[in-house]
């Protein structure tokens, strides 16, 4: 925040646009997300004291220091639950409130999207959004395929959020867990506009066979043709809206590089297996990482990836695409000089309570002498297990922060 934004007189400076405040009566917070505690709080610190604040703050935690005029809700992740949906009619009532007098700043960061959500269609309970939800997140779609869905289905996704606050100026600063230039999947994008169409949502239902999937109640909506378009960009909505990225993935990759040369690694950033599935990113990576070692022979290597895998469901276990990944590295690393991690930098793997796990060339003898099948743990989507059995878990609990996942693979001479 402090890199970011700061105020010079009436005017709040951006690292590309400066924004006049003189005329600005009311300030507005919308904290959405795994990070929107921590970015309220450093949001805070920059405004002057006196600013009295209104706002609504949504994330899966608590806040340790509540702001005052904040309404806080704990929100359902990576299934929406009744506070996701309370948020989001609490958000936009209060942006219909807004005009060109106010100042919006929207918080986001990654996990948004299930944390902040009201269906476009009025006959659509929560257990029909949770049904939609789930079977979004489980049918092996990458996520930009996800949000594509999220946001022309959602009343607060696609830009609707900007929409709710019409003339108000508006600066989106944000801690992203998306590709870089795809911003707009960053929350679903709430406060962005939309580049991608009804035809896109269509063809991405046909690609997974969603249709089908998804509650009665919306199959009679979308099959009477009443999903309207998202507000796409050129849209008078973005008019006085400013987009600001606090941290991406190469603060990710510039921190992970550092620290793994701090321990006398020769290292290599990668990102090309971003929404691979997880198998196919492990031999991708073990590859990059044995090709590594042979450019420098006799030294300790790293090979250091971010992004996020495709990891579909395929049976009732506990864990996620991280631990799913090191599972898959399992087989392939046994008894080798090799190490691999992989973990959420939210602190949480899938359904289960780590954040990934990490394995090594002794872990297939030590799973077998305990009777476990790596294979198997893969095919009933509970890496978790298999890793808690052997103590190799990566527990962290919420960190709080948001930006997407890390892997660490390291090879000894």
């Amino acid at each position: 925040m402090e890199r970011k934004l700061r105020q010079e007189g009436t005017r709040f400076l951006l690292p590309d646009v400066s924004v006049d405040v003189a005329r600005i009566s009311r300030v507005v917070v919308i904290g959405i997300g795994k990070a929107a505690h921590v970015m309220v709080t450093g949001l805070v610190s920059l405004l002057p004291s006196a600013t009295p604040l209104e706002g609504v703050v949504s994330a899966p935690t608590e806040p340790t220091a509540p702001v005052a005029g904040l309404h806080y809700f704990r929100s359902g992740h990576p299934i929406p639950n009744k506070e996701s949906m309370g948020a989001a009619v609490e958000i936009l009532r209060l942006l219909r409130t807004c005009d060109q007098h106010t100042l919006v700043f929207f918080l986001l960061s990654g996990g948004g999207s299930a944390l902040v959500e009201l269906p476009l269609d009025p006959s659509l309970h929560l257990k029909d959004v949770q049904e939609i939800h789930r079977t979004l997140v489980t049918c092996g779609a990458p996520i930009d395929a996800m949000n594509t869905v999220r946001r022309h289905l959602s009343a607060v996704k696609g830009g609707r959020l900007a929409l709710a606050a019409g003339a108000a100026q508006k600066i989106t600063l944000a801690v992203t867990d998306v590709p870089s230039g795809k911003e707009a999947a960053l929350a679903s994008g709430p406060s962005l506009p939309d580049p991608t169409t009804i035809d896109d949502v269509c063809r991405v239902f046909a690609e997974y066979n969603l249709l089908k999937r998804f509650p009665l109640a919306l199959q009679h909506w979308l099959n009477a043709g009443q999903m309207p378009e998202s507000p796409k960009p050129g849209h008078s909505a973005f008019s006085n809206a400013h987009f600001v990225l606090l941290l991406g993935m190469e603060d990710l990759f510039h921190a992970a590089h550092h620290a793994v040369e701090a321990h006398g690694y020769l290292s290599c950033c990668d990102n090309s297996t971003d929404d691979w599935p997880v198998e196919k990113a492990a031999d991708k990576l073990l590859t990059q990482l044995e090709a590594w070692q042979r450019e420098n022979p006799g030294r300790r290597v790293a090979m250091i990836a971010d992004g996020e895998l495709s990891s579909p469901v395929t049976g009732n276990g506990v864990g996620g695409r991280n631990s799913a990944f090191v599972l898959a590295c399992v087989e392939k690393i046994a008894r080798r000089k090799i190490t691999v991690l992989s973990a959420g930098t939210d602190g949480i793997d899938g359904n289960s309570p780590a954040a990934g796990a990490v394995a090594d060339g002794d872990t297939l003898a030590r799973a077998n002498s305990l009777g476990l099948d790596p294979r198997a743990a893969f095919r009933q989507s509970d890496a978790y297990s298999f890793f808690s059995k052997l103590d190799d878990t990566v527990v962290t609990g919420p960190t709080g922060n948001n930006l997407r996942d890390l892997r660490i693979m390291l090879a000894e001479p």
